[in-house]
């Protein structure tokens, strides 16, 4: 069996009560793609910067994987109507 490995980078900024996250996956052969989560503290809310760290993160990876999915699927159609 063949291994291969695909990298991920989080990148966190925080403004506040503001969390912006972008995921930026690379494969092995230099493609990237990324996905953007966001996260905002409630004004009453106490003040733990790594919920909105995980809540962010969390949804720039679901975004992430939302568009792997979309490109599969675009790839697949391509190759269906090429064939």
């Amino acid at each position: 069996m063949k291994t291969k490995q695909w990298s991920v980078q989080i990148n966190i900024g925080e403004d506040g009560k503001n969390t912006h996250v972008r995921a930026t996956l690379t494969t092995m052969n230099g493609m990237m793609i990324e996905g953007s989560g966001h996260a905002r503290r409630n004004p009453r809310d106490r003040a733990v910067p790594e919920i909105g760290d995980e809540l962010a993160a969390g949804r720039a990876l679901i975004d992430l994987g939302h568009r792997l999915v979309q490109l599969a699927n675009a790839d697949i159609a391509e190759s269906v109507a090429g064939h």
